[in-house]
């Protein structure tokens, strides 16, 4: 049985185990559970949750040397917990953040006033590679352009919540996050009966909700569909598992056709059926040979000018990626300033801009320090992790910012919180981040908690799964005051 006063916080803020072996407020049951039960005890319901999750086929695909390997989904089944109260700062923060980026998108594909009035250079925006002058002035319903958000969240180790990115093109994760809770509840059900767990069960009926509202045909059941690049995606469980929760169609490019009356329809075994809304998991740059990438067979001809038309809603549209940017990102409390009149309800990770002259100067002297990011990657891919970076790597990278200041900006490294963590015969903490969803169209909608990420290396700050990392069931728990 493991003694929560000799468990190792050290210097970082752990979610459950206070400094001194005491729970955090909500996680006093839980901590008080897991240290009741044998170590072996333990193992033997990790390994169920192991056995589950290959039952239940819950896979992701890892891009390994030119070969797609589908791996099973590593699940921790120690969970991580929040307090309620503090979750209703962090879900008005998340609405916050998402409603000025929607404000901030509009503007930008139409009168541009953030850059006439000097809150954004307009060479950060025209020289972003998500940035699509083809959906200048076009309106999506609501004036909302990014209808699903994933948002990282981090928390530093004087235990600040910190936003890390916004994710605001085709965030996945949101089905693992529903899996982790099935086999987390199969393993634990002693628990579930006695604790204030916040279900998070609901998301696809909220999903759902979502997307029918931009339906252009008000009144009629929606046709919806969700377009899926094919089964060798990295996500494509997760494109399947969604079609199917929310009982809707999953296609192809090749499954839809755009009419001469400028409108999307399906092909099935009936002839053709028109499509309202499509939930697309397709980057911007395959979704429409005719617009875009002309070798993309990804996509569907004419697709583009059905949704500029209002014939067909995208989710999320696009252009969508130009407030992805990391850049972008940097500007993104003085977005919030300007187009809500509010104070930031979460505030940014410290960024230093490498486009800016003293900025880059800074990063390129003390870059052993910093973690330095690409603009538009995403997975943990093309970033460097100063402190833990060899010397070679540190010079590249030198180069690489060198070369092209405008695609890297640098921050500092977070000592990121930690939650207990199984490894082997031992109980261990593990550096972890925190993925909430945010849905917006007429209305907003926050999973209550998200996909917590787990760095399963000892030391590791990487969580992303395609780099070795895992991940945790989150509850919140409690009431609100």
């Amino acid at each position: 049985m493991i003694e929560w006063n000799k468990y190792g916080t050290d210097k970082f803020y752990d979610e459950l185990i206070a400094p001194g072996g005491v729970a955090r407020p909500g996680a006093a049951e839980l901590v008080r559970y897991i240290g009741s039960i044998s170590s072996q005890n333990l193992k033997s319901r990790q390994a169920a949750a192991d056995r589950a999750i290959i039952e239940m086929g819950i896979t992701f695909t890892v891009y390994s040397e030119g070969e797609n390997i589908d791996r099973a989904w590593p699940l921790d089944i120690i969970p991580r917990v929040i307090d309620a109260r503090e979750w209703q700062t962090i879900d008005r923060g998340l609405v916050q953040r998402l409603t000025a980026l929607n404000l901030f998108i509009n503007d930008i594909y139409h009168d541009q006033k953030i850059i006439k009035d000097g809150v954004v250079p307009g060479s950060i925006l025209l020289s972003s590679k998500d940035y699509l002058p083809q959906c200048m002035g076009i309106d999506p319903p609501f004036g909302v352009w990014a209808h699903i958000c994933g948002t990282d969240l981090v928390r530093n180790s004087d235990g600040t919540m910190y936003v890390l990115e916004d994710n605001l093109r085709v965030p996945s994760g949101v089905s693992y996050m529903l899996e982790n809770r099935a086999v987390t509840k199969r393993v634990f059900p002693e628990l579930f009966g006695q604790y204030p767990v916040r279900p998070v069960d609901g998301y696809p009926h909220a999903l759902f909700d979502t997307l029918a509202a931009l339906s252009s045909r008000p009144g009629d059941e929606p046709e919806i569909a969700v377009l899926t690049p094919g089964i060798y995606n990295s996500a494509y469980f997760e494109h399947s598992f969604l079609a199917q929760r929310m009982g809707t169609e999953l296609v192809g490019g090749g499954d839809l056709v755009v009419g001469d009356d400028d409108c999307v329809y399906m092909k099935n075994i009936e002839g053709l059926q028109r499509v309202d809304v499509i939930y697309r998991r397709v980057s911007d740059v395959f979704l429409d040979p005719a617009v875009f990438d002309k070798s993309s067979l990804l996509g569907t001809p004419g697709l583009f000018r059905a949704w500029a038309k209002g014939n067909v809603a995208l989710a999320n549209a696009p252009g969508a990626g130009v407030a992805d940017d990391k850049v972008v990102y940097s500007y993104v409390p003085a977005i919030i300033r300007y187009y809500l009149d509010e104070e930031p309800i979460l505030p940014n990770v410290p960024t230093y801009r490498c486009s800016d002259p003293e900025d880059l100067a800074y990063v390129l002297e003390f870059i052993e320090t910093l973690v330095v990011k690409p603009a538009n990657e995403s997975g943990g891919y093309g970033m460097l992790v100063g402190p833990f970076a060899s010397k070679s790597e540190l010079a590249d990278f030198r180069n690489r910012v060198k070369a092209d200041p405008r695609n890297y900006i640098a921050q500092p490294t977070l000592g990121l919180s930690t939650v207990p963590t199984i490894c082997g015969a031992n109980i261990e903490p593990r550096h972890v981040d925190l993925r909430p969803f945010v849905l917006q169209a007429d209305s907003s909608y926050v999973t209550p908690g998200g996909l917590t990420r787990v760095a399963l290396r000892k030391g590791s700050l990487v969580v992303n799964s395609s780099q070795g990392g895992g991940s945790k069931d989150t509850w919140i728990v409690g009431e609100t005051s």
